[in-house]
């Protein structure tokens, strides 16, 4: 809560741009606006701490205007509402600069600069027109390259609604291998860049997914609480599509959260009726054969009829556009200004078709106004399959390393983050040179592209990607290498390395095993305060051999898990996995390939029936050692006082001299009576409930009984029954299932020899540098717990592996000054909450994020609300002031408004003042109305 008298210390100002019209409205706070404390029940809570006075634009007169820039439609008529757009892939076929550069067009025609160079011209020769743009990535570039002329031109064209931004991220993110605590980072550079660009002209209403591979629903839950008023898609299973387009439920609202109460995380949600196409016979690009429309005004009518009996209203909307088109957009607007002119023509002889120019914005508020009463969907949209045979599971597990890198990175941007802010300005300067965040940021912010981390890229691609986040790593060394300012003094400068290994400033007490490779024997392990820690010098074994070389195990004196591990009959197993479908089947031609997961048959082959076994028992770590052959091997590993389970496998190179692809799982029986039904992630949030052979919204025909049961797992999966649960937590995110009775199965590695004819145009094989394929090492942690006591062990321990500690060295002797220990906070934090984000917004103020990470009803404890006081929250940042913002922090949260939709089950009503919902921003309860919040 806050005090009841921050309302007097709130003062509004016009703010001018530089051509002395009013832009935008600011809302400085003052530092006697002191929060006391906060109550968080499972949300986000999203913050602004300003050092000074901090101001933003206050923007509802701009939003005022933005609604009523729509094109006017016909509420007698069937309104067809156009939309021109491009879909550019933040990196697929080539890379990030080949295709804002038009480079490598030998592998695919695109040129995002022309593009946008093309569309502007066209935009400005007529104002009935109309475009929406997505990738902020490439429009950031094109934008710092242009003219002062050239950009009040764009301006303009964004105040007046002809151009308009949909989404907004920096990139198109994919829904199925992406954590959200990335997906919400990549989502903020953009939208910042806008609205600081633009103001609220430039802030998305829209959110547009139209090419990743599935839909989670923790990505609209996020969306929702960005803002956004709908969302619409292009990709949706064929046998969902076919039952909605049969019932007319293309359109719907998407509850994305059990936790928060409605309409927190409600959003209204469309599937496109073309993917994200145009109609067959108009596409007008010059990458299409299409014919242009001749002038003739006995043109026949635009056939809409059978789109039309896929939605409810009188509005339906056409993508017009694909990828990466409109490099030539005269040959589109030429056209649709013939189409629209010929076919409203024809009204005046009694048809009742209007073709527009509009955007997503502008079809979301016909639908709003029809005032409808809509479905309601509560689960997600995985697996996606566009076919009997043709299942898109196999991208949940496709370049494991590079989803591992990804993970790794994400860890280090937010300690990157951290360092920043409690280094103060002179963090970016150190003994190497100037060194940032925002390099890491950019690199990281790509690599959730539905192209990136997905691992569907080409292979010159996917080194890419690494080669961005290395240079990221590189910027963030720096700032390890800087000393901070703290209470106690100065800390010592440290020559300090951690590329490629991965401790939070900021972080929950947890406990943590450190092993590092040594060349001695005799080692010691000291405490800060000087006590010695228990550790050990072990063999570590290859994949076909003993090596000499050794590493050691430190035991951390610091809190356990409570809970203890159960006895019982479950076992620990290892199942090589799947020979992959090469499409030379009676069946289907439909090879496994980046994509599609479609083994040659359900039952995995066993590589070996023995394995050569290794023990290793000492004070710090019990482990039993598994060589199954010369490229599968694992480790099973558990730590005194520890309550998990390590499991680390190393799998590579796959063979592939049989002339077959392989895909290989790992896979835990037990005896647990599961009964078809297991749990995964979303996105590394929320837990779904999964059923094997069973879609909650339609009536599944299996054809695929393996991969038409896998899903995507971020974080974890577990099995249950009234006695036991078995979790599995991983360290990059995989594919995943349970295709029989207490048995987890989980997707580790891929090398295949075939093309998915998805468009990738290449086999996924992963050479390596040696054309021998590459080698993948990961770790599983299993915890067996009563269910009742699951969620106090999985949740903290998902978050220590998705944000493990960074480990730090220096060469050389201390210097007798340096301090060695520090944290940034006062205390620890409650184990139901999670410092999502720390970051230096700008000069004067700080962007924090803390999360309620625990899922309504999951845990009689840690479910519960939780009070935290923000005055005594850091150990060396003073809190002057506090405003809350939504989640992706480009509008202050009691200036949210979305749009109200009556839904099957009553009307939903979005308010932000004088709540008391359990929801991710509704937390400053009675008094929200008089506070600033963000």
């Amino acid at each position: 809560v806050f005090s009841e008298s921050v309302s007097d210390h709130v003062i509004r100002q016009v703010c001018l741009s530089s051509g002395d019209t009013p832009q935008a409205i600011s809302t400085c706070l003052h530092p006697a606006l002191i929060p006391v404390e906060v109550s968080l029940a499972y949300r986000f809570f999203t913050l602004m701490l300003p050092l000074l006075c901090f101001c933003h634009r206050y923007d509802l007169l701009s939003l005022y205007f933005l609604l009523q820039s729509c094109p006017a439609t016909q509420p007698s008529m069937l309104n067809v509402h156009l939309v021109p757009h491009t879909h550019d892939d933040v990196g697929w076929l080539k890379t990030v600069d080949q295709y804002y550069y038009g480079d490598r067009n030998d592998i695919q025609h695109a040129g995002v600069q022309y593009i946008l160079d093309s569309v502007l011209e066209q935009l400005l020769a007529d104002p009935t027109r109309r475009f929406i743009y997505v990738e902020t990535a490439f429009f950031f570039r094109w934008w710092r390259q242009q003219d002062s002329a050239t950009r009040k031109a764009v301006t303009m064209l964004v105040n007046e609604g002809r151009l308009e931004f949909v989404n907004g991220g920096w990139c198109m993110s994919d829904e199925a291998t992406t954590h959200y605590s990335a997906v919400i980072d990549q989502m903020t550079l953009g939208l910042r860049f806008l609205n600081d660009t633009f103001g609220a002209c430039g802030r998305p209403r829209v959110a547009w997914h139209i090419d990743p591979f599935g839909h989670a629903r923790e990505h609209a839950s996020m969306f929702a609480q960005m803002g956004y008023d709908g969302f619409f898609f292009g990709r949706l299973d064929y046998q969902d599509k076919a039952r909605r387009i049969r019932d007319k439920d293309m359109e719907m609202v998407w509850r994305a959260s059990e936790s928060l109460t409605p309409p927190t995380a409600d959003l209204f949600t469309g599937v496109l009726p073309n993917g994200y196409n145009p109609p067959a016979g108009f596409c007008w690009d010059q990458s299409c054969n299409d014919p242009p429309i001749r002038d003739d005004p006995n043109l026949e009518d635009y056939n809409v009829d059978n789109v039309a009996k896929m939605y409810r209203t009188n509005h339906i909307i056409m993508t017009m556009g694909s990828d990466f088109q409109y490099e030539n957009a005269n040959l589109w607007y030429k056209n649709m200004d013939k189409l629209i002119r010929y076919v409203n023509a024809k009204q005046s002889q009694g048809s009742k078709v209007n073709v527009l120019y509009s955007t997503p914005s502008c079809y979301l508020q016909g639908l709003h106004q029809a005032n409808l009463t809509w479905s309601v969907k509560m689960d997600d949209f995985f697996p996606y399959a566009d076919g009997p045979h043709d299942f898109w599971t196999g991208y949940f597990t496709s370049r494991p390393a590079l989803k591992r890198y990804e993970r790794l990175s994400n860890s280090l941007l937010q300690v990157c983050n951290q360092l920043e802010v409690l280094g103060g300005p002179n963090s970016r300067k150190g003994p190497y040179g100037e060194g940032d965040s925002d390099t890491l940021q950019e690199a990281m912010s790509v690599a959730q592209h539905h192209d990136a981390v997905s691992g569907t890229e080409k292979q010159h691609v996917a080194n890419d990607y690494a080669k961005r986040l290395a240079r990221g790593w590189a910027h963030c060394e720096v700032l390890g290498s800087r000393p901070s300012t703290t209470p106690a003094g100065r800390l010592k400068e440290l020559d300090l390395s951690f590329q490629r290994l991965n401790i939070s400033v900021i972080c929950l007490s947890i406990i943590w095993p450190v092993r590092l490779p040594v060349n001695g024997s005799d080692y010691m392990v000291l405490q800060p305060h000087g006590q010695v820690l228990d550790s050990q010098v072990s063999l570590i074994m290859a994949a076909s051999s003993i090596m000499v070389s050794h590493c050691y195990a430190i035991k951390r004196s610091v809190r356990i898990f409570v809970s203890s591990l159960l006895k019982g009959t479950q076992e620990v197993g290892f199942q090589p996995g799947y020979n992959a479908s090469d499409g030379n089947s009676a069946d289907s031609n439909q090879p496994s390939g980046a994509y599609i997961f479609r083994p040659n048959s359900s039952t995995p082959i066993i590589v070996s029936q023995t394995a050569k076994t290794y023990t290793l028992k000492n004070s710090v770590v019990q482990e039993v050692q598994q060589e199954f052959s010369p490229w599968v091997s694992q480790v099973v590993r558990l730590y005194w006082g520890s309550r998990e389970l390590e499991l680390e496998w190393t799998v590579g190179p796959i063979p592939v001299e049989d002339s077959l692809g392989k895909e290989v799982i790992t896979r835990l029986d037990t005896n647990i009576n599961s009964s078809g039904y297991f749990y995964t992630d979303s996105n590394g949030r929320e837990m779904l409930e999964r059923r094997k052979d069973f879609r909650p919204t339609w009536d599944l025909k299996q054809s695929e009984p393996v991969a038409g049961n896998y899903y995507p797992i971020n974080s974890r999966i577990y099995i249950k029954d009234k006695v036991n649960q078995l979790t599995a937590v991983t360290d990059r995110s995989q594919g995943a299932s349970s295709l029989q009775d207490g048995s987890l199965e989980i997707m580790l590695h891929r090398r295949l020899l075939y093309d998915d004819v998805r468009g990738v145009g290449e086999p996924l094989s992963e050479p390596g540098d040696d054309n021998k394929g590459l080698v993948v090492r990961g770790r599983l942690l299993l915890a067996l717990t009563p269910p009742k006591d699951a969620a106090d062990i999985h949740r903290p321990l998902a978050e220590a592996l998705v944000l493990e500690p960074l480990l730090a060295f220096q060469t050389g002797e201390l210097h007798p000054n340096t301090i060695l220990e520090f944290s940034g906070l006062q205390a620890s934090l409650p184990p139901a909450v999670h410092l999502l984000t720390l970051s230096q917004w700008d000069q004067e103020s700080v962007l924090l994020r803390l999360e309620h990470q625990f899922q309504v009803t999951e845990s009689p404890t840690n479910s519960q609300p939780v009070t935290v006081n923000l005055k005594k929250l850091f150990s060396t940042l003073e809190v002057v002031g506090v405003s809350e913002m939504n989640l992706s922090a480009n509008q202050w949260k009691d200036e949210m408004n979305r749009f109200d939709w009556k839904t099957s089950g009553g009307i939903v009503t979005f308010s932000t003042g004088n709540t008391n919902e359990k929801g991710i921003f509704g937390m400053c309860q009675s008094c929200l109305h008089k506070c600033e919040v963000f």
